[in-house]
This record gives structure tokens, sequence and C-alpha cells, in this order.
């Protein structure tokens, strides 16, 4: 019989917890205290600095389990599935989190398909019923928001970044027990090379709290300065729609929407962008949207909270320099 616990399974980056991470924290202490449980956490990785298993625990987690192995210096999804699993089994908890990161979407439904569970993609809300999840995410590209529920146990569930507060990490909170899990031999169907980093200072694209993202009416890949300006101003990612990246303007990993990735920022600037319905699947749960387009019937208008009807190239440098201003 499983616990009442939620165990996160936390990412960390360059010796840091990702935000996602505290994100999930605090959607895990909800679920715990509706089920009378405890937030349980759980980071792998190769040499962890002692540091993350104490932030977690400061977060909220009372047990922390650390997978410090050599073999998981670098993201090898079948080893890391099955360390996972291995531990799920131990912990036996009621709930597992992930983030739903690029990460979380490969390696989730490796472990529920170890474990044999269901898992719910993208959620975006949780409540508990007769102590079991209930569990809201959009389905049909946005379409519709759908409440489900699992049936099998553990319940298992990814998270969209930026949809919970992150976790404050209080130093005097009390010391969370870490478990050190032991890494056996495992087969690995792949072997991870050599891993390459995407360069730039800008924030990465589903986790930042603010994006612009430019579209067809950027006109082409020369003109997305104007929008990295802008990006800079507000410390901003920079985003792409399906045309724009089709059109070899922007690569893929910028691209937002069905097809590319879902963002949910507290603010998301369209430029130029006409708002097909894929790409309104991948931003419309953005908290404020502004779009700027020169057609005043544009389908993003129709979502977004704040329109300006007006030439991009006119409004976007104006917009950038009045934001210069302010933190002058």
């Amino acid at each position: 019989m499983s616990t009442n616990n939620v165990l996160v399974v936390a990412e960390h980056l360059d010796g840091q917890l990702k935000r996602i991470s505290f994100e999930c924290v605090t959607a895990a202490a909800e679920i715990a205290g509706s089920l009378g449980g405890q937030v349980q956490a759980m980071v792998l990785g190769t040499s962890l600095p002692a540091a993350l298993a104490e932030q977690l625990g400061q977060a909220g987690a009372q047990t922390v389990f650390t997978a410090d192995d050599g073999s998981l210096q670098d993201y090898a999804p079948e080893r890391f599935a099955q360390v996972v699993a291995d531990t799920v089994r131990r912990a036996d908890p009621a709930v597992v989190l992930f983030g739903a990161t690029a990460r979380g979407r490969d390696l989730a439904p490796r472990v529920a398909a170890k474990l044999g569970v269901g898992l719910a993609s993208d959620c975006t809300g949780f409540a508990v019923k007769d102590g079991r999840l209930v569990i809201t995410r959009p389905m049909y590209a946005g379409k519709a928001i759908a409440q489900v529920a699992l049936q099998s146990s553990p319940q298992m569930a990814t998270v969209r970044p930026n949809i919970f507060p992150p976790a404050e990490v209080a130093p005097d909170r009390q010391e969370a027990t870490i478990e050190p899990v032991a890494v056996g031999e495992i087969a690995a169907g792949a072997v991870v090379e050599e891993f390459q980093a995407k360069g730039g200072d800008r924030p990465e694209l589903t986790e930042a709290n603010i994006i612009v993202s430019g579209g067809r009416g950027m006109g082409g890949p020369e003109n997305y300065v104007v929008i990295e300006a802008l990006a800079d101003a507000l410390g901003a990612a920079v985003g792409a729609s399906r045309a724009a990246v089709d059109a070899g303007w922007r690569p893929h990993s910028d691209q937002v929407g069905q097809t590319g990735k879902t963002v949910s920022p507290s603010l998301y600037v369209a430029c130029g962008i006409s708002g097909a319905i894929q790409h309104l699947a991948g931003m419309r749960t953005s908290k404020v949207i502004v779009a700027i387009n020169k057609d005043a019937d544009a389908p993003i208008f129709k979502v977004a909270d704040y329109g300006i009807v007006g030439d991009l190239f006119d409004v976007v440098p104006a917009l950038r320099e009045a934001i210069r201003e302010l933190n002058d």
C-alpha cells in the first residue's frame, strides 16, 4: 500500500536547481496537504553539490533522495528512467511529479512505462477528491480544459512551467532527511557522446517569465534584431511562430506552438504573429498577452489582453525606448 507522500523529480543545471523544480515542490505541497502526506524530492547527477538537497529541503521537501553516480553525469534516458523507477518503488509515494520540460517530457513516460502506470502530461492544476488526484490539463490544442483522474498508483503527472509559484527557500526550515540511492549496473541503449549548450544570456524559453515572439510579419531573419533588442530590455526570451521557423528565420528550439514549445510566461508579446490555432495552443495560458499586428482582424487579438494595431517596426522600437527610460 502506497504512502500519502508526493515525490518531485527535480532538475538542475550547472549546479543550480531549475525554477521548475521549486514550482513542482509548490504543487506537491498542495497535494500532500490534502492527502495528509509529506513532500519528497529526488535529484540525480554526478558529484552533486550538497546545496541541491539542502535547497530542496529548505523549499519544503521532508525527504530528499540523491542518486549520485558517475554514470549519471549526462542525461541518458534508459539509465535515468531505471534509477527513478527504482526509487519510486522504494519510496512508494502516492503521487510523482515531473516538470513538463524537454527532459521531463522524455523521462516521465519512460518511468510510467517501467512502473506500468498512467501519466497525465502538461498539467495546470491539481485537486484531491476521495483520496485521488483530479488533474486539470489543456486538450485539443487548448480548445478544451479537461479534468482527468488517474486510477493507477502511483499517480504521475508533468507540471507545466510558470503555472505554480516557485516554493520559497527558507534557510530556517527544518533540514530534510537525505537518503542516498544506490545505482546499479544499467545497460544503456544510447550513450551520450557530447552535450552542446545553447549560447546566449537569455532565459530558457519554457521557463522564461517574459517572452517576445516574432512571426511571419518580421519579414526575414535579419529583422529579428528589433525584437531581440526589446527582449534584452525586458530580460526576456525570444520565441517564434511556426511560419518563421519553417521559413528558416529561427531555429526550431525557438518555436512556440502545438508542434513547438508550450509556454506560460507572465508576459507574452506577439509581434507580427497572426494567431493560428497551432500557435495559440502553445501560449494562450500566458498571464498577460500583448499583440502587435498591422491587421486589425488578426485572430491573435481575440486572446490578447492588450492589442496594438500598427507596424511592429515602429511600435517595438518605441516600446524598447520607453522601457529603457523607465529602467534608467
